[in-house]
């Protein structure tokens, strides 16, 4: 299961959203890819981010922890 969080530096929503991953048990499994940083990450998700991707499927702001495991569920499943 490949997850990924599209953020970039100073946004305290993508800070929000890292504590949320990191409540959801998530620490050091998720891939954190700065837009800034990513030609096409920044062209899809300059005005959605945080974004929280799981496989192919994507979780946009706002999202809370009943949200990241319903996600994680629905994609091991």
């Amino acid at each position: 299961m490949r997850l990924t969080l599209y953020s970039t530096w100073g946004c305290h929503l993508c800070e929000q959203a890292e504590q949320l991953l990191l409540q959801a048990g998530l620490a050091g499994a998720v891939e954190i890819i700065d837009i800034v940083d990513d030609p096409a990450a920044f062209e899809r998700y300059r005005v959605h981010i945080p974004v929280f991707k799981v496989n192919e499927q994507e979780l946009f702001w706002p999202f809370d922890l009943v949200q990241i495991k319903q996600l994680l569920a629905q994609s091991a499943g």
